[in-house]
């Protein structure tokens, strides 16, 4: 069952998203992502693009709670295997117990987007990027769900946005490109 967004709630997200490259991260975010950030972004660097993607996703889904972190990776381990009821649980522990945690928010709005509870996911999108502005996997998903509801300028800025951040995301470049509005008169 899809909850859509209301467009105001689309609106506000998309506003936060705007801002993303003014904004700077909450105080508690681990400084070694700073250079990593810096490091993505360059065009090339001394390790593999994937590697610096790999690296600031185990720091986003590490906490200094060992028991937090479990639960994180048995929340992942339920999104990947599509035990969606067993996820929501735990995420929604995560979030209540650790409201800092921008992961925490990320991992359930993206189990609210899988189920289609589209204004739930934004709500956690929001959280997410007011957390760690940076988050090109929130600034995607809040993408995505612009796609969802035909909002395709607001799809390409979003896209346009995480690419900024990660530059080496291919299959947002090419979604780009399937927004331009040339091309999209062109379908």
């Amino acid at each position: 069952m899809m909850s859509p967004p209301s467009a105001s709630s689309l609106d506000s997200v998309f506003g936060l998203v705007l801002e993303l490259p003014a904004r700077s991260p909450a105080p508690e975010a681990p400084a070694r992502l700073d250079a990593l950030f810096a490091e993505l972004a360059r065009a090339s660097g001394a390790r593999p693009a994937e590697e610096i993607q790999d690296m600031i996703w185990a720091i986003w889904t590490s906490h200094e709670d060992g028991e937090a972190e479990a639960t994180m990776a048995e929340a992942i381990a339920a999104l990947s295997s599509g035990a969606l009821r067993q996820a929501r649980p735990l995420l929604d522990r995560l979030v209540a117990l650790h409201p800092g945690w921008a992961e925490a928010w990320n991992k359930r709005a993206t189990l609210n987007f899988i189920e289609r509870r589209d204004g739930d996911s934004l709500a956690d999108i929001a959280r997410t990027l007011e957390l760690e502005p940076r988050h090109f996997g929130a600034v995607s998903g809040f993408g995505q769900i612009c796609l969802r509801h035909g909002r395709l300028n607001e799809a390409r800025a979003a896209f346009q946005i995480a690419l900024a951040i990660n530059p080496h995301l291919d299959d947002l470049r090419a979604m780009v490109r399937d927004l331009a509005p040339r091309n999209l008169m062109l379908h």
